[in-house]
């Protein structure tokens, strides 16, 4: 097993790894000593820095894809880029702010929905990566409105649609006691009732009991069957069962040299098309290094395999500091890392701002 040098990196050692790995991001090709040497401004020789890129080879930091070719950073390296190298200056992150700011404002006026679409471009665009924003799961989201719609002789839908611009649905069998030649009329008292109760009533509330003795006794036979559903529909109401999640910059991750093998592509994909829901754990679970806020998964640190040759960052908003929503950006390994973690901070933070606003 290589020893992991990550702890006992001396100066030299730091600023050749700062430098290859930098170099590997705008070129994505093997860096070697000599183009370290003619590019960067190093105070030693060729041969020093070749016998530094072998010790951090050992290390585990950098290898070589092929034996006649330079080096390039392993997960750990960029892990250790991350965490030791890199330190956004003050003026880097002010840019960033006012670019992204600049054109974010100019989305504020929008509905909820139209502007999530909208911030996840612009993220998507400036990063160079896949954006992904989850709508926000807002404690003060209230129901717009609910209804019962039969869709078959013995199965009704229940369908509630928030403030928030989030719809959430539960199909329920009806129960064998319950008579379905009256149960259109039925289901027009019922859905008149529940509005009349639940209208701006918050989402967290819907498995509250309700006034079963205002409606008429004809229909209090159905108090049980729609108790359950609520019950249901409360718990379809968790922003990964609503599957709200805003995604953004496809196009931009195919210009990635990582990305030009079908499999890669087709891998990715399929997890964008198919299984969303794989990735709201990603996004909200935080085991991984957290630095201002961010969060950053390094290839095989992602517990998903279909994505262990890339990097996600991401961070949360909030709605009055309670988190209510994430936001990403995923690309390769290789990947603009500063710009990427201000651009999320940039964009979670005027998130945070717009949300507890509306």
């Amino acid at each position: 097993m290589k020893p992991n040098l990550s702890k006992n990196l001396n100066s030299r050692e730091q600023k050749v790894l700062r430098a290859t790995v930098d170099r590997y991001i705008a070129t994505a090709e093997p860096v070697g000593s000599k183009i370290l040497m003619e590019e960067y401004d190093f105070d030693i020789s060729a041969a020093t820095i070749r016998n530094i890129m072998g010790t951090l080879d050992r290390g585990g930091l950098l290898y070589q894809p092929h034996t006649s070719a330079g080096r390039i950073p392993s997960d750990s390296g960029y892990r250790v880029y991350v965490n030791e190298l890199i330190d956004p200056t003050p003026e880097f992150a002010t840019i960033t702010t006012q670019f992204l700011t600049k054109k974010l404002e100019l989305c504020k006026s929008q509905s909820l929905e139209t502007l999530l679409q909208s911030i996840a471009q612009i993220l998507a665009a400036f990063s160079g990566c896949i954006a992904l924003i989850s709508a926000p799961n807002l404690p003060t989201a209230k129901i717009r409105h609910i209804q019962l719609i039969r869709v078959d002789e013995r199965k009704v839908m229940m369908v509630a649609v928030s403030d928030s611009y989030h719809t959430a649905s539960v199909l329920t069998n009806i129960p064998p006691e319950v008579e379905t030649e009256s149960l259109e009329a039925a289901l027009v008292m019922l859905n008149n009732f529940l509005n009349a109760h639940l209208l701006d009533r918050r989402l967290s509330d819907l498995s509250v009991n309700l006034h079963w003795e205002d409606l008429d006794r004809e229909f209090q036979k159905y108090a049980t069957f729609i108790e359950e559903s609520l019950q249901q529909l409360d718990r379809a109401c968790h922003p990964t069962a609503l599957g709200q999640l805003f995604i953004s910059g496809l196009t931009e991750l195919l210009r990635q040299p990582e990305f030009t093998q079908l499999k890669q592509v087709q891998a990715i994909v399929q997890l964008l098309e198919e299984d969303q829901a794989l990735l709201f754990p990603l996004m909200s679970n935080y085991p991984a290094t957290t630095a201002n806020g961010v969060t950053i998964k390094i290839g095989t640190e992602i517990s998903l395999e279909l994505i262990q040759h890339c990097t996600l960052i991401s961070s949360t908003y909030s709605y009055d500091d309670l988190p209510v929503g994430s936001i990403g950006v995923l690309g390769p390994t290789r990947l603009a890392y500063e710009r990427a973690i201000a651009s999320v901070q940039t964009v979670a933070s005027y998130l945070s701002e717009v949300v507890s606003q509306r």
